[in-house]
C-alpha cells in the first residue's frame, strides 16, 4: 500500500488555490505498517472554529516558517507531539483546497513510524484516532453529508468510524488520496446520507 501511495504522490508543488487567502498546512500522517492507517484529531469543542470536528494535524502559516510544508510539521509537533525523527518520509503534497473559513489548505503526505508516542494537546483536542487506509479505501464507506455553506445547500462526503464523523475538507484530502493512489474512483453515493448516532 505505501508503494502505490509513493508511486501516486509526486513531489510536484501546486499553488493555492486563492493567493489572497491566509495560508494554512496540514499532515496526512500514514503509519509505516503492513495494514497502514491514517492519523486524525477531533477538535476541541470549545474552540471558536471548527469545534468538535474531525481534522488532520495543522494550522495557519507563521512568519517564522519556512515553507508550508514546515507548518504542517510544527502543528503536528504542537497538536499531537508528532516528533521529527518520527517523521520517516515526506512522499508529497496534495492540491491545496480553501476551507469554509477562508483559508488556502495544503495538505503534504507522510510516512510515519507507528509506534510514534501520540498525545493531545487539550488546549486544542479532545482526542488523537487512526483510521485504517483500506476502511477509507472502500467506497461503501462513504456516506454523503448536507450542510449549509453561504446560505445554500452543499452536500459532501463523509465517513462514520468508530463514534468519528469524517466529513468536509478532511475528507475531500482523503478522497483526493484514495482516489490518486489506488484508483478507488470514489465520488460519493447521494442516495446513501449519513445517520449519525447520537
Amino acid at each position: 500500500m505505501l508503494a502505490r501511495i509513493r508511486a501516486a504522490i509526486t513531489k510536484e508543488s501546486f499553488p493555492v488555490r486563492n493567493p489572497d487567502l491566509p495560508h494554512s498546512a496540514v499532515l496526512i500522517a500514514i503509519t509505516n505498517v503492513d495494514e497502514p492507517h491514517i492519523i486524525l484529531t477531533k477538535r476541541s469543542a470549545h474552540l471558536s472554529s471548527h469545534a468538535g470536528e474531525v481534522a488532520f494535524p495543522g494550522g495557519k502559516w507563521d512568519d517564522e516558517d519556512g515553507d508550508l510544508l514546515t507548518t504542517a510539521l510544527r502543528e503536528s509537533r504542537e497538536e499531537v507531539g508528532l516528533q521529527a525523527e518520527h517523521v520517516l518520509e515526506i512522499v508529497g503534497q496534495l492540491k491545496p483546497v480553501v476551507s469554509r473559513s477562508g483559508l488556502n489548505v495544503t495538505p503534504y503526505v507522510a510516512i510515519v513510524d507507528d509506534s510514534a508516542p501520540l498525545i493531545p494537546n487539550l488546549q486544542e483536542l479532545d482526542s488523537i484516532f487512526k483510521v485504517p487506509l483500506s476502511f477509507l479505501m472502500d467506497g461503501d464507506n462513504v456516506r454523503s453529508k448536507s450542510i449549509d455553506y453561504k446560505g445554500q445547500k452543499v452536500v459532501i462526503p463523509a465517513y462514520h468510524y468508530d463514534g468519528y464523523v469524517i466529513w468536509g475538507l478532511t475528507a475531500f484530502m482523503i478522497v483526493d488520496l484514495v482516489n490518486r493512489a489506488f484508483n478507488a474512483d470514489i465520488t460519493f453515493n447521494l442516495h446513501r446520507p449519513l445517520v449519525e448516532k447520537a
